[in-house]
């Protein structure tokens, strides 16, 4: 019903914002990742969602379509309302999200506040094939499918994933358009150190 707003933030908290938008202002549900890109912001378009409940009418705003994408996926779960989507989208970015579902990594999920092991299998079981269509963001796309790559390799050759993944991230900061192999190499002389 409501696609996107834009307008001048009149407040905003670490999980709401109220824009004001012609004079009128909405006060949206955030997750803290949009409310990181938003906070110190005048003017902000936010993607919307609406849930409709029988007592009340709930706007959800996301900096992304990703973000916004990721949000209706979780919602179709059952078992997974808008308030605890919203939790794991600010514990959890989308695309580590989107990741952690295509992979099976159950652990990851649960490091969302409020996740069970059973609520993450049945995102994994319920997602992974719908997971694909969620649209990656142009420039991260290709660096998340790197980074991902090297993570996974690094778990093979034993690595613990949180390690991994620190290792990698370290690397990916010092030079980001690394190749695979490169990446791989870096983040163990990294491990290493």
């Amino acid at each position: 019903m409501i696609g996107y707003l834009r307008g001048k933030i009149v407040s905003v908290k670490p999980t709401q914002l109220i824009l004001d938008v012609n004079g009128v202002g909405y006060k949206l549900n955030i997750s803290i990742a949009t409310y990181e890109k938003v906070s110190g912001g005048e003017e902000v378009e936010l993607h919307t969602y609406l849930v409709v409940k029988e007592d009340a009418l709930d706007l959800y705003g996301f900096y992304n379509e990703e973000e916004k994408e990721m949000f209706e996926l979780l919602i179709s779960v059952s078992g997974v309302g808008p308030k605890t989507a919203l939790g794991i989208l600010s514990g959890i970015r989308a695309e580590e999200i989107k990741r952690a579902i295509i992979t099976g990594d159950v652990s990851k999920i649960v490091s969302a506040p409020g996740i069970g092991r059973k609520t993450a299998e049945r995102l994994i079981l319920e997602l992974k094939d719908k997971i694909k269509t969620v649209g990656e963001p142009e420039q991260a796309a290709g660096l998340s499918d790197i980074s991902g790559d090297a993570i996974a390799a690094l778990v093979n050759l034993g690595y613990n994933q949180k390690t991994a993944e620190k290792a990698v991230r370290a690397a990916l900061d010092k030079n980001p358009s690394i190749a695979l192999e490169d990446l791989i190499k870096e983040a163990l002389s990294g491990m290493m150190r």
